[in-house]
């Protein structure tokens, strides 16, 4: 028969484990992005794929086809209670802003000076159109309590994150010289995205998608 004191030091040990659970807040990590039709996916991974056979032996983790998109905001790790107040900050963005033009074209490689670690393919913003949804996205981000990006936003698409030293120049030069064809784009929908890292890479999953007018 069980005593009055173990219930009692029972109850106390599931009281504090319930306490416990409430207050581990689960964190996703997150981040804003434009996604890309199929099409335009292919065509920039056509290009890592000359890439690739141009430097065999490089050191690089190639980015994959369903990986590549254009991010506006990266927040990191947040609690999920505050996923409505992004999406709210989504939302809010793009109100009252009408689907544009950009133009996918240019690589380029990060950093423009010393040993190159990225290499990316740049987004001509004609109208301007792309850096205000970014300027709407941080100033709706703020308002709700999100951490504001500090450096200067350029947008563009990673190809490739060069892992060692060796051989990096070479490869970096290869995809400066390799031609690649402007991609025109119209954008009409941003979407909040959830990042999970694995040993496999990362995966992701859509949590909400915000329409800009067309």
């Amino acid at each position: 028969m069980i005593s009055q004191e173990e219930l009692e030091a029972d109850s106390q040990v599931r009281s504090f484990e319930t306490h416990a659970r409430a207050s581990r807040q689960e964190s996703w990590r997150v981040f804003c992005a434009i996604d890309l039709a199929v099409s335009v996916r292919t065509r920039l991974m056509g290009q890592i794929k000359r890439l690739r056979e141009s430097a065999p032996h490089a050191q690089a983790s190639w980015s994959r086809e369903e990986n590549i998109h254009l991010t506006l905001k990266f927040l990191g790790e947040i609690e999920t209670s505050r996923l409505d107040s992004l999406s709210n900050a989504a939302a809010c963005a793009v109100a009252y802003l009408r689907g544009f033009q950009i133009t996918i074209e240019e690589p380029g490689v990060f950093p423009r000076h010393g040993t190159p670690r990225v290499l990316w393919i740049g987004v001509k913003d004609k109208l301007g159109k792309l850096a205000e949804l970014q300027a709407r996205l941080e100033n709706e981000c703020a308002k709700q309590g999100f951490t504001r990006e500090e450096r200067p936003f350029h947008p563009h698409f990673t190809l490739a994150r060069l892992r060692k030293p060796q051989g990096t120049r070479e490869l970096a030069l290869a995809h400066k010289k390799l031609h690649f064809e402007p991609i025109e784009v119209i954008v009409s929908e941003l979407l909040v995205i959830r990042s999970e890292l694995s040993s496999t890479g990362s995966r992701y999953m859509v949590i909400s998608r915000h329409r800009v007018e067309t």
